[in-house]
């Protein structure tokens, strides 16, 4: 060790571990502990060192400012805590500023329409997932609502899709419908089995049209993938 290094531990040994008669009654330690470490202790006893905030220009600026002094929406400061307290005050002051808004967007929250999609019996231990692929769009022009979704197990080359008007009250026939792609691309000369597709995936591209990523469905590598559009119409 050079004495450089000796002297910047002597002088952080005086600075912060000589002895504290004023905390004599207090428990724990009788020194200074050190000044970070104190920040970040999960306690809500006061800080054994607060910190100096004389000369601090924004607790000067709001001392003088009388509009911003007793301000509702200035966060209050604890210079006498540690950060995990702070922490805890303010998630407090969050959580009630999102509970009314919780309340209410709750209460206006209830169900328009019920669908039996499938059923599974009671006795399997754990439920497969037999729905995937919720996909949301929003007609704003016609005020129509479109869900997109496909069934795993026996239905997995079809996707279906799901609509309904932004004001419950009206009702739309044809409701929810199901697009079977299947064997769709094959030509003439294709045997009715040679090719099969699924829905990887699919999003609506515009108000009017849907588009899929379809796979072959072969026991092969090289499975065909296939981009198409399809109109709502």
């Amino acid at each position: 060790m050079t004495q450089k290094d000796i002297t910047f531990v002597a002088d952080f040994l005086t600075e912060h571990f000589n002895e504290a008669p004023e905390l004599y009654n207090r428990k724990g330690k009788y020194f200074n502990v050190e000044r970070v470490g104190q920040y970040l202790k999960d306690e809500d006893d006061d800080l054994v060192s607060p910190p100096n905030t004389e000369g601090n220009q924004w607790f000067n600026f709001l001392k003088d400012s009388t509009h911003l002094k007793e301000s509702p929406l200035l966060f209050p400061y604890y210079p006498e805590k540690s950060l995990h307290f702070v922490k805890r005050q303010m998630e407090g002051v969050i959580d009630q500023c999102l509970q009314k808004p919780a309340d209410v967007i709750g209460k206006s929250v209830h169900q328009a329409a019920c669908m039996s999609l499938y059923k599974i019996s009671q006795s399997e231990d754990s439920t497969p997932q037999l729905f995937k692929l919720p996909f949301l769009w929003n007609d704003k022009t016609s005020n129509l609502h479109y869900v997109l979704f496909t069934m795993l197990e026996n239905s997995i080359s079809k996707i279906h899709i799901l609509r309904r008007h932004t004001d419950t009250s009206r009702c739309l026939s044809n409701g929810i419908v199901a697009v079977e792609f299947g064997n769709f691309l094959n030509s003439i000369n294709e045997s009715s089995d040679s090719r099969c597709y699924s829905c990887l995936d699919a999003h609506f591209y515009d108000d009017d049209t849907v588009t899929v990523v379809l796979k072959e469905s072969v026991q092969q590598e090289g499975k065909e993938r296939v981009l198409a559009q399809l109109p709502l119409s």
